[in-house]
């Protein structure tokens, strides 16, 4: 049996139209994270053939291909729930005081984030994560799935800024794509990863 599977996307594929046509989440969810997903699976197989033979003389590439495919699998899994038909707007509650806190309010975290969206080199994400060393969220990008990301960080919520995420329908405009993802964002989702991650302690501290 794999390891890991391809969650169900929890709407319609057109349901988040007119922000991201259904086109597209079609061949996004059912080809593109599908094949991150098999990666991710081939590459545990190997490691298992390569523990059986004593063979090693390819590890390098294929732990690098586990990296690349898991980390595209849990970037697109949270993706997904990410966003919802009825998104949009600003969020309340403890989510809305963690961005007066940290970012000066909640338009000063879309600007942060849209622009470190925007600004990834090549293909990646744009990413609002909890930084667990210092308890607080903060915005990162990820070229790819994970360079650039920091480590032991719990994405909150996550905006695909690779060209398959939105070329059928923007082109090259990423830049209004990533407007338009505000319209789709499900704040209630992000609200719930962000109230779990304060309560994790992935990272603890040493004792003796």
């Amino acid at each position: 049996m794999a390891t890991y599977e391809l969650p169900e996307l929890p709407y319609d594929y057109d349901a988040l139209e007119p922000a991201i046509d259904g086109r597209i989440m079609e061949l996004h969810h059912d080809k593109h994270h599908q094949g991150y997903v098999d990666g991710a699976n081939a590459a545990l197989d190997k490691l298992e053939e390569m523990r059986s033979s004593g063979d090693f003389g390819d590890v390098r590439a294929v732990k690098r291909s586990l990296a690349f495919n898991l980390s595209g699998h849990v970037n697109h899994t949270v993706f997904w729930s990410n966003m919802h038909p009825d998104g949009g707007g600003d969020p309340g509650g403890e989510l809305a005081d963690a961005f007066d806190d940290h970012f000066g309010g909640v338009e000063g975290f879309k600007r942060d984030f849209s622009e470190a969206a925007k600004g990834v080199e090549g293909s990646g994400w744009g990413m609002l994560v909890y930084d667990h060393v210092a308890d607080r969220p903060i915005v990162a990008a990820a070229e790819n799935h994970q360079n650039q990301h920091p480590q032991g960080a719990t994405p909150l919520l996550v905006c695909d800024v690779w060209e398959h995420a939105y070329y059928l329908q923007y082109e090259n405009g990423r830049g209004k794509y990533v407007d338009n993802f505000w319209d789709v964002v499900n704040w209630d989702d992000v609200e719930q990863r962000y109230r779990q991650a304060q309560q994790a302690d992935p990272i603890p501290t040493a004792t003796r």
